[in-house]
């Protein structure tokens, strides 16, 4: 989650999913999304294509 309320994903969040997507797809483990829970919303990384090439 993201306390300031604000879903937007930073760099930081960006780059710890390439860096698990990376590590999950040498153990052959699916990842279905990373979600970025804010105050009134959320961001799904899927949803907004930052997935791509590493989830079903």
């Amino acid at each position: 989650n993201h306390p300031s309320g604000d879903p937007s994903p930073s760099r930081q969040d960006v780059d710890m999913t390439e860096n698990v997507a990376s590590a999950c797809e040498a153990l052959d483990v699916t990842i279905h999304d990373h979600v970025v829970i804010g105050k009134e919303t959320e961001f799904s990384f899927k949803s907004e294509g930052l997935l791509l090439g590493c989830c079903a």
